[in-house]
Formats: C-alpha cells, structure tokens, sequence
C-alpha cells in the first residue's frame, strides 16, 4: 500500500499528505497480516480452519480528507478476495438476505447470511460506515461477530468517531456493545488532514450549467473526472423490495439523467435512501417543467427537498435557470421553493457542515 501510494504521489495523480502518510502502516499492517493468516487447505471432508483473525481498521474524519481515495489504493494493493462496498448498500442487501432466511423457515436468519459473505471474501472494504435504521442497528452487532469469527477482515471510513455511530438513535443501549466490537477488532485512526480536498474541486466553481449544451455536458464531465477519476459502476439500493439505480457511483459521488431518476415511478422514500447515499449527485438534462410533464415535475421536487435536507452536494445541467424552469401549469406556485432551494445549493459553502466523507 505504501509503496503504491509513494508511486501515485511521484506520478502526479495524488498529492502529498502528511495525514494519509500517517495511516499508511495501518494498510501496509492489514496487507502483512493477511499474507501471514492465508488458510490452509485441510482434506476433501475436512472443513478449512479459519484464518487467525487480524485487527482491521476504522478511519475517520471529516469530508474530503482522501478516507475513499486511501481506501482504492488499498483494494487495489490487495491480492486477496476483497468487495468494496457502500456500507448502506450492504446494509440493505444484508436485509434482503434476512427476509429471504426467513421465508424459508430458517432458524437462525443471519447464519447463512453471515456465512455466504465469509465465503467469498477476505476483506470488506466498507466506504462510510454509518447508522440512522433502528433495523439496521439491532442486527450489525451479531452480523460483526459472525463475519470476524469466520476471519473477515473489515476496513471502513466513515465521518464519525464510532462512539458517536447511530448517536441518539432508538434503543441505542442495545447498540453500544457494536461499538465496543468495533473498538476491540479495529483499529481506529483519525484522519485529521487540514485540506478538504473534494470542497477545494468545487470551491468557487459553477455548479448549475444552464442550458443543456455541448459546453454544460463538457463542464460536467470535467467535474465527474475531477470527483471521481472517471472511475464508476452503478449503485443499486433496494427499498421496500424494489430496486433503485444510479447509473455512474463512486466514493460517495453519484451521477444520473433527470429522467433515470424523476422519469421512473419513484417516490419519497426512495429519494430519501438516494440522499443518504449520496455526498455529491451530478443530475444532468433537466426539462422545462409544466403540465406535460407534471408528474415528473412532482417528482423532482421531492428529491430536491430530500438532498436539501440531507445537506446533498448537487451539480447540475438544466434547460433554464431554477425560477424559469416550471412557469405554467398546476404546481407553479410550489416550485417557487424547489427554485429557492437550487438557487441557495449553488452557493459555494452549500454542504460543508454536512457529515460525509
């Protein structure tokens, strides 16, 4: 890991950082670790012994400070199954596992989840690891216990010291004992880095491109492979058994046409669990909205409350300027807020106080 990280810095693709060069042994200690515990192969009837557990790592700290980008590095260095995940995606697909236990009757719901997932991987790379679901908080616990006995090995970021993780959340008695497993089977290492590297891209810059245009689909794709590398694949969130997709994700930046996401039958919730994915959302080819398109037009709406709520970075290309975007039809009166809230995201401090990496 180290090693790579000193041949990105030497080819100009990162920049020094004394904070991340602080973190490096933790990665280069993980990688050792792993070489040292590979699982011996046992006879044809003889189950393997799980490999002898090694500490994984809990990295922490505010936006932007590089907690994804070390993490790429790291998957990257791997020569050991690994998944890299978001870790609400896991959480959901964790629960899709869960009902799927239980229509078949099984005793032990979480076993033969927990034993699919050690099965495939080494490593679980989690990318923001946090809690707001009380579902969520009252399984992870038991779910941790399952994949470390079974020697997976776990290295997550996240925005909060894990004492402060589900912080103020129902029942969170019944949490605290996640939190000392995580205390005991990781490292935690703050990653206290004086630059905010992703608000410094976006410093300033034009935000809102108006109208939809060579030069507006230009300037987006200049901020996504600024963001992101140009590096993606689709994030997929499961509510309530239906599928969500945001076609281009990567490292808490998503990227989706209007009509991937207001076109389709989506509602409230699933623009909520969009939101809570997303640190940055690119939206590109939003329409003049009226009554041919009312329905679409509601549904913007809802996700631009949901991202404003959620303190949601939004870059976005558009047929006209927010308070020209819906000027007739049935709903006209309302949009004057959707138009208030994306003229106020654009402001260059929109999102700093948002949690996040």
């Amino acid at each position: 890991m180290s090693e790579l990280y000193r041949t990105r810095v030497a080819e100009g693709a990162i920049q020094p950082d004394p904070a991340q060069e602080a973190v490096l042994p933790e990665f280069d200690r993980i990688e050792a670790g792993l070489a040292e515990a590979a699982p011996v192969k046992r006879g044809f009837f003889r189950k393997a012994k799980p490999p002898e557990p090694v500490r994984g790592l809990y990295l922490w700290g505010g936006v932007g400070r590089g907690k994804s980008m070390l993490m790429d590095l790291f998957v990257e260095s791997l020569d050991v199954p690994v998944r890299r995940v978001h870790f609400h995606a896991f959480m959901q697909e964790i629960q899709e596992g869960l009902n799927e236990a239980r229509k078949a009757n099984t005793q032990d719901s979480l076993a033969p989840v927990a034993a699919k997932i050690a099965e495939s991987v080494r490593v679980l790379a989690f990318d923001e690891m946090q809690i707001t679901d009380i579902t969520d908080a009252m399984i992870v616990g038991r779910l941790f216990e399952a994949l470390f006995a079974a020697g997976v090995v776990v290295v997550t970021t996240s925005n909060r010291v894990p004492d402060d993780l589900y912080k103020n959340g129902l029942n969170r008695q019944l949490f605290l004992p996640f939190i000392a497993l995580i205390k005991e089977r990781l490292v935690v290492h703050e990653l206290a880095s004086p630059h905010d590297y992703r608000q410094n891209r976006l410093e300033g810059g034009q935000v809102y491109f108006t109208p939809n245009d060579a030069e507006a689909r230009a300037a987006i794709e200049e901020i996504w492979q600024d963001l992101t590398g140009g590096a993606s694949e689709p994030l997929v969130l499961s509510v309530k058994g239906r599928e969500v997709v945001i076609p281009a994700y990567r490292n808490g930046v998503g990227r989706a046409r209007f009509h991937d996401l207001c076109g389709a039958m989506l509602g409230p919730g699933d623009y909520l669990e969009i939101a809570k994915a997303m640190k940055v959302l690119v939206l590109e080819n939003i329409p003049c909205l009226g009554r041919s398109n009312f329905n679409e037009a509601k549904r913007f709406v809802t996700l631009i409350d949901a991202l404003y709520e959620a303190k949601v970075r939004l870059i976005c290309s558009a047929a006209d300027e927010p308070e020209s975007l819906y000027l007739e039809g049935e709903g006209v009166f309302e949009f004057e807020r959707t138009a208030s809230r994306l003229r106020e995201m654009q402001d260059k401090d929109w999102g700093k106080d948002a949690d996040g990496d």
